[in-house]
């Protein structure tokens, strides 16, 4: 049977046929977490998810729950509430206010076409409802960004790890690009070394601490050559070693070299140990009181090893080590800002995108 040729040329029917929508980009922002109020029962709810992830707590199941519930629930919320009611604000924890304002201004810059979400490794908002709203948006590719600029499993790699859970939870509905380690990379160095220089203006600070969280030795020990002497953290070694002490001094080097810092008028050192085992050395309280004996008297402190200032900035340094400083004597004592929500870090982070989807 023949057809009959048709009236509407080809030209026109494309015309015609709207195009097909294109899916949008979902980018989904980790953080590590926060509790929803100062409140001790918050706080008790957040450090029990914390620490009941074995990538936190490397230790053996009932050796780990044991800790956790005779040892740390039942004392530590109290304390950790009293940390938090010093910081907390009325919009809330620091942490998640500069979060969702990274969020918000990465959405803007990015304009149409993505998708922009933020989840928290432990508690809200949680990874699970980020990833089913970006599929509920049609989104079909996802970058992942964990704000955690030196590599850790118990950070990057649980961040990761729970997406890829909660995404094959969902079906596996994404293609899902994860964006690696950034310690040294040029935007974050540029964003960080920005948040200094009106500080490093105002005065001539006798020595820079870049103090970084810390980490267990036990953590690093399995890295093939982690530890294994002085020098071993000289260099930041391949991909697939990521040490983090390493990394962590690597930041220091570049931030140093961006600001111009003059050899000997810096130093890294590691805050935040949590166990009685050893942690990465040196210790951030150990050191103000080794600056102080070696005539050091006004000191400047940042913590590149956070995007977002949270109590371990904001109450552990801008509060307790103030007040050790004030204490040996110091006369001078400043904390810069993290990276937060500046223009600067938004433009980093949308260079990532960029780099992504060009490939």
């Amino acid at each position: 049977m023949c057809l009959a040729p048709s009236s509407v040329d080809d030209t026109q029917v494309l015309m015609q046929t709207p195009p097909s929508p294109v899916s949008p980009v979902g980018i989904l922002l980790v953080n590590l977490g926060t509790p929803d109020s100062p409140s001790v029962s918050d706080v008790r709810r957040y450090l029990r998810e914390f620490l009941s992830d074995p990538r936190v707590l490397t230790m053996a199941p009932l050796s780990r729950w044991l800790l956790l519930n005779l040892i740390i629930l039942p004392f530590r919320p109290g304390k950790t509430a009293q940390a938090y009611s010093k910081i907390w604000r009325e919009a809330g924890s620091p942490l998640l206010i500069h979060s969702r304002a990274l969020a918000e201004a990465l959405g803007t810059h990015l304009g149409e076409g993505f998708r922009v979400e933020l989840a928290m490794r432990y508690q809200q908002p949680d990874i699970a409802s980020a990833l089913k709203r970006l599929q509920a948006a049609g989104v079909r590719r996802v970058l992942v960004f964990p704000q955690f600029p030196q590599y850790a499993e118990a950070a990057t790699g649980s961040a990761v790890a729970r997406v890829q859970e909660e995404a094959i939870r969902l079906g596996s509905p994404f293609k899902l690009i994860t964006h690696g380690d950034f310690y040294a990379d040029p935007g974050f160095i540029e964003a960080q070394a920005d948040t200094m220089r009106p500080l490093l203006a105002d005065r001539n600070w006798e020595h820079v601490l870049f103090s970084y969280h810390g980490l267990p030795e036990s953590q690093l020990r399995p890295i093939p050559g982690c530890l294994s002497d002085e020098n071993c953290c000289d260099e930041p070694g391949a991909p697939g070693r990521r040490c983090y002490r390493a990394q962590c001094f690597a930041t220091t080097r570049e931030l140093s070299r961006a600001l111009h810092l003059q050899e000997g008028g810096y130093s890294s050192s590691f805050q935040s140990r949590l166990t009685r085992d050893p942690w990465i050395k040196p210790y951030t309280d150990f050191v103000l009181p080794e600056l102080y004996a070696g005539g050091k008297r006004s000191l400047l402190v940042v913590c590149p090893a956070f995007t977002a200032d949270n109590l371990e900035t904001l109450e552990e340094v801008g509060i307790r080590l103030r007040q050790q400083w004030e204490e040996l004597g110091g006369e001078h004592f400043a904390l810069a800002p993290c990276v937060n929500d500046s223009p600067g870090f938004v433009e980093a982070v949308s260079a990532w995108v960029a780099s992504h989807l060009g490939n």
